[in-house]
């Protein structure tokens, strides 16, 4: 591996500009959201397909490994170099190449930001549907890596539900494409298969996606609890109405107190949870539902239900739900956000542990969650200058997970394995399992030097692969789904 060739080499293809490699430079993509911590060698910044092939074919000249970043809002060290090796980030391949609005489609590049595109095609009536609380910052070819979900996941589905074509660069230097702007595509569905790969088996350089046309009618619903309990029975409760909302989120009261000293968004600060729910649709038919939905949290407690008046009011109480990990991050010097799942009707039960361990820890845990599909952001808060409460928290949170696992669920919702959970999956699947994957894997990435250590096991003990380096605590702030 010669990282001082390779940097020579790509300066002169792609310009010293797009090759940084100054120590202070490098630092600052050392980390994503997660806790894990790794410096890279070099740092390039294409601005085209071809850029990306020969970043490629230059690292495997000289052997190097490869970790594509979107904006490193990923909450399990997916785009941390582990190996060390070239971070490839899409800073410089941002654009918008086409609306086709007759079709519902666009066609853009890795680095456009989420709502960047939801913006751009506003005036057609249309939006881009996968919408993570980070959307402010991720980017698309994040959320094809990760395949991100969001607060309407629960109507919409995720990202992978709204991509419909993809250009990927394989780890060979190869150029493919995937898809199309056809709704289906003929053959396996390797955009599917790609789409949540985690930059394992190449790297996105185009990406065709499917646009939603904007609802007749929308309604907002806030309804406030004295308990979490009652919140949690209450989501079940909705789905079982045959209800389903464009959203149901879910704050505790830690989180709702942080997010009204931060936001003043209308949270009532004595409540112990609130549910933030959206209906949308045909205006008779949201109405309706709308009227169903305040019946079903009356009969569970709710001790009040409002509805956003007008759209200022429905922006400000999403303001406080989409800043809530940032309001927490005014409250602690850190905190480690989980992402799991459990089947939606465990949700009270899982609740009631978390409870428990931060009982068990003697540390302070806030909910924030997509409580609809029962994907949990449960936020582990401590302070890193204490060895201690660091080491406590990462048992908090290995607990947590394998309590999601027990229950039905999983080890994440949509912030991926990456190298923090990795050492989980032998919990969740057999040897069997893994080894289908890994020869999958494989096929595309015979060397492994694509995002490399990530993802499988790398022990089979269940603890042994979890990270221990932390981040410093400015940087742990507004970056979870």
């Amino acid at each position: 591996m010669s990282i001082r060739a390779a940097s020579k080499e790509l300066k002169k293809l792609l310009g010293k500009e797009s090759v940084l490699d100054r120590p202070e430079d490098l630092m600052v993509y050392e980390y994503d959201a997660s806790l894990a911590k790794g410096t890279p060698d070099l740092v390039v910044l294409p601005q085209s397909t071809e850029h990306v092939v020969a970043i490629v074919k230059t690292a495997n000249k000289y052997k190097i490994p490869i970790v594509p970043r979107g904006a490193g809002t990923g909450l399990s060290g997916g785009s941390v170099p582990r190996q060390g090796g070239i971070v490839v980030t899409f800073s410089r391949m941002g654009r918008i190449l086409e609306v086709d609005v007759p079709n519902r489609r666009a066609v853009v590049q890795p680095g456009v930001v989420n709502t960047e595109l939801s913006a751009r095609v506003a005036k057609n009536g249309l939006y881009f549907a996968p919408d993570p609380s980070s959307q402010r910052a991720s980017t698309i070819g994040g959320n094809v890596a990760e395949n991100s979900g969001g607060p309407h996941t629960l109507a919409q589905g995720v990202t992978v539900n709204h991509i419909t074509g993809l250009e990927v660069v394989l780890p060979s230097g190869e150029v493919v494409e995937f898809g199309g702007k056809a709704a289906d595509s003929v053959g396996f569905d390797l955009t599917g298969f790609f789409t949540g790969s985690e930059g394992l088996i190449g790297i996105v350089t185009k990406i065709t996606v499917r646009l939603t046309r904007v609802a007749e009618s929308v309604a907002t619903l806030l309804a406030i609890y004295n308990t979490v309990d009652d919140a949690a029975n209450t989501v079940t409760a909705i789905t079982s109405a045959g209800i389903t909302p464009a959203a149901l989120e879910m704050l505790d009261g830690v989180t709702l107190r942080a997010v009204e000293d931060a936001t003043h968004a209308g949270f009532p600060r004595d409540s112990g949870a609130v549910l933030l729910i959206e209906l949308e649709g045909l205006r008779e038919a949201v109405e309706e539902q709308a009227e169903s939905v305040k019946a079903v949290c009356e009969r569970h407690q709710a001790r009040d239900v409002r509805r956003a008046k007008d759209d200022a009011e429905r922006a400000l109480l999403w303001k406080g739900r989409k800043t809530a990990f940032a309001s927490l991050g005014r409250i602690t010097p850190a905190y480690y956000s989980q992402d799991v799942v459990v089947p939606r009707t465990k949700i009270p039960e899982i609740l009631r542990f978390i409870e428990g361990i931060s009982k068990k820890y003697n540390q302070r845990i806030g909910n924030i969650f997509h409580a609809g599909d029962g994907n949990l952001h449960p936020a582990i808060m401590f302070d890193l200058r204490d060895p201690a409460q660091v080491e406590r928290t990462h048992q908090a949170g290995f607990d947590i997970c394998a309590q999601c696992i027990k229950m039905g669920g999983t080890i994440t919702g949509e912030h991926g394995v990456g190298m923090e959970k990795q050492a989980l999956m032998s919990l969740l699947f057999t040897e069997d399992d893994l080894d289908v994957m890994k020869r999958l894997h494989d096929a595309f990435n015979p060397e492994g030097t694509m995002n490399p250590q990530k993802v499988f096991p790398m022990t089979r003990g269940c603890r042994e692969g979890v990270v221990s380096t932390v981040r410093p605590p400015e940087v742990v702030a507004e970056v979870a789904g």
